[in-house]
């Protein structure tokens, strides 16, 4: 598949001036990018992977690409808490690991050893169970040692890699509670996380969904030609537009139906059956994500900041996977 001048295949993509993506299509569930960024003998790393066989074989393709600048790593930030971002740490070996405030201590309940103890017992989770061990059977979350952040920021920082200034923009809560941009104005690229699902259905955990709308506007607003999605291919301004585009369109077909009364896996249901998805987003993937976020968009209209369940949600999209 070619987005663009970039082509969609798996492994490290030459971005220019010493910086790198590395995708993994075909950008589904758990399916991540990561970035490098380089100058002169120094490095950042954006996200490790899900597991640690994958993060090594993306550390093995970094140190080959630029083997002056890793070989020793000076910083690596996560872009947020998900474990497809963060899993694989404790392999890079960096002399800093950052994140923000937020993601950092929603890094300490989404360990490797939950995903593993779910999947070792998806068997009496239900349709919930069933659906976890289809999306997630690729990945091996046993032996994985959580490594958390050592340094954390709120709002805003910045870091040097050599001449280069990397700026760090919070925008969370939106997909997590602390989501992070990593922008390098020098190479007018920025790493999005999960704040940009390219061809695939966005899913909302944390919300307010309006902050995410905002995120995406921040990054129309950036100097920049080259954006790097957490999941899905390379992309530019388009690719950003579009995801706004969509969460707006969800936003509005939601407070439809909350306003009318209907309940929320109802209005999901709804939704997934209405023109809406067959009309701009047919080619996504991973439409059952409606579920999630049609729940986040209920808590928002309601004022309720009860945390999501979680067992609950994956239960309703496993019921919407089979429509």
């Amino acid at each position: 598949m070619i987005i663009g001048k970039w082509s969609y295949t798996r492994g490290l993509h030459y971005l220019g001036n010493g910086a790198w993506a590395y995708l993994q299509p075909d950008g589904s569930w758990g399916w991540s990018n990561a970035g490098l960024i380089t100058d002169g003998d120094q490095s950042l790393v954006v996200d490790t992977l899900f597991d640690l066989k994958l993060t090594g074989e993306m550390l093995a393709a970094m140190r080959s690409a630029a083997p002056r600048a890793t070989a020793s790593i000076g910083a690596l930030v996560n872009t947020h808490s998900n474990g497809d971002h963060c899993n694989g740490n404790e392999l890079v070996g960096a002399r800093e690991i950052v994140a923000s405030k937020a993601a950092a201590e929603e890094m300490k309940h989404e360990s490797a050893a939950v995903l593993a103890n779910a999947m070792r017992n998806s068997a009496a989770m239900g349709p919930a169970g069933e659906f976890l061990r289809r999306i997630f059977a690729p990945f091996d979350f046993e032996g994985i040692t959580q490594t958390l952040p050592t340094s954390t920021f709120e709002g805003s920082a910045e870091r040097q890699v050599g001449a280069k200034t990397v700026c760090l923009i919070q925008v969370g809560p939106a997909h997590t509670r602390g989501d992070v941009l990593v922008h390098v104005p020098a190479d007018r690229t920025v790493f999005t996380g999960d704040i940009l699902f390219i061809g695939g259905h966005p899913i909302v955990w944390a919300g307010p969904v309006s902050n995410w709308i905002r995120a995406c506007q921040r990054i129309l607003e950036m100097d920049v030609e080259t954006i790097v999605p957490g999941h899905g291919p390379i992309t530019d301004k388009r690719g950003v537009s579009a995801v706004k585009s969509y969460l707006e369109d969800v936003s509005r077909e939601a407070r439809k139906r909350f306003d009318c009364g209907m309940p929320c896996s109802e209005a999901a249901r709804d939704i997934s059956r209405s023109n809406f998805p067959r009309s701009n987003y047919s080619t996504w993937t991973d439409a059952e994500r409606i579920a999630v976020t049609v729940a986040s968009l209920y808590r928002e209209f309601s004022g309720d900041e009860t945390p999501p369940n979680v067992i609950g949600l994956f239960a309703e999209m496993a019921s919407l996977a089979k429509l």
